[in-house]
C-alpha cells in the first residue's frame, strides 16, 4: 500500500509554522505533493531541503512569493521535469516525476480570476497539461494527475453552486473542460469512492466558512482510466489545518 498526498499549502514558509512537516513526519506519506508554495528553493532554510527520510524536489515561479510545486518523495524519482511550456513552466505550475511504476503531475492550475480575465491562460494550460498526460497514456504509462484544480467539477462540489455560477473556479469553461476530461480516458479518484456531498477541500477565510463547512472541492486526485483498479482509496482530510486547503490523499494498491 502506498499513501500519496496532495495539498495546497497557501505559503509554504507559512504552512511550516503551522506545523507542515510535524504533520508530514506523523502522517508518513510515500509521497507528498504541494501546490502553492510562494518561495524559490534558495529563499528555504535547510530544514525545508532535508527532511527526513525524503528527497525534496521545487519548481518555482519567476515571479517572488506566486505560484510554485514542490515533491517530497521517499522513493527518488527517476526524473523531475516541469511541463516544458515557458509560458506555464515560468509561473511554477507543473512537476512531471517520473517513477517506475507511474508518471505522476503536481500541478496548481490558473485561476480564472474575476470576469475570466485568466479564463483562456487557464484553458490552454489545461489543454496543454491533457495533452502531455495523453501522449504518455498512449506509450503505455501509468499517469497521475494531482493538485489545485481551481475548479468544483459538479454541483455537489461546493456548498452554494447557484450562487457561484459566475464565479471563478465554477465557470461554466472550466465545468466543461472538466467534463470533457472526465469522459475521454480521465476519472476522477474521489468520486469512484465516496459520492457523499459537503466533501470539501477548500474554504475561504472570510465568514467562519470552514467552521460552517461552506467549502468547494478544488482538489483532485486523476488517475488514466485503466489505472483506476490499482488504488484503494481517495481521501480528503478536511480535520487537518494549517492552509484554507486541505490535504487530500490517495491510496494505492
Amino acid at each position: 500500500m502506498k499513501k500519496l498526498v496532495s495539498w495546497n499549502v497557501n505559503g509554504i514558509r507559512a504552512a511550516e509554522g503551522k506545523g507542515l512537516f510535524d504533520w508530514m513526519q506523523s502522517f508518513s506519506p510515500d509521497i507528498l505533493c504541494l501546490q502553492e508554495t510562494k518561495a524559490q528553493e534558495e529563499q528555504l532554510a535547510e530544514h525545508f531541503l532535508d527532511q527526513n527520510g525524503y528527497h525534496a524536489y521545487f519548481i518555482s515561479a519567476e515571479k517572488k512569493g506566486y505560484s510554485g510545486v514542490a515533491l517530497y518523495s521517499k522513493t527518488e524519482p527517476l526524473s523531475v521535469t516541469p511541463l516544458g511550456i515557458p509560458e506555464y513552466d515560468g509561473e511554477g505550475r507543473v512537476m512531471k516525476a517520473e517513477f517506475e511504476d507511474f508518471t505522476l503531475f503536481n500541478c496548481y492550475f490558473p485561476n480564472s480570476q474575476s470576469e475570466g480575465k485568466r479564463l483562456d491562460y487557464k484553458l490552454g494550460f489545461n489543454n496543454s497539461l491533457k495533452a502531455e498526460a495523453d501522449k504518455l497514456v498512449a506509450e503505455g504509462k501509468n499517469i497521475l494527475i494531482c493538485g489545485d484544480f481551481n475548479v468544483a467539477h459538479k454541483p455537489i462540489d461546493l456548498a452554494r453552486p447557484k450562487s457561484n455560477e459566475k464565479n471563478p473556479g465554477y465557470l461554466p469553461e472550466e465545468r466543461a473542460w472538466m467534463d470533457e476530461f472526465t469522459e475521454n480516458g480521465w476519472t476522477d479518484s474521489f468520486r469512484v469512492f465516496h459520492k457523499e456531498p459537503d466533501q470539501y477541500s477548500w474554504w475561504s477565510y472570510r465568514m467562519n466558512a470552514r467552521a460552517k463547512n461552506i467549502g468547494w472541492r478544488l482538489d483532485y486526485w486523476c488517475v488514466n482510466d485503466s489505472f483506476i483498479e490499482k488504488v484503494q482509496d481517495s481521501l480528503i482530510h478536511q480535520d487537518v489545518m494549517g492552509s484554507d486547503h486541505c490535504p487530500v490523499e490517495l491510496i494505492l494498491k
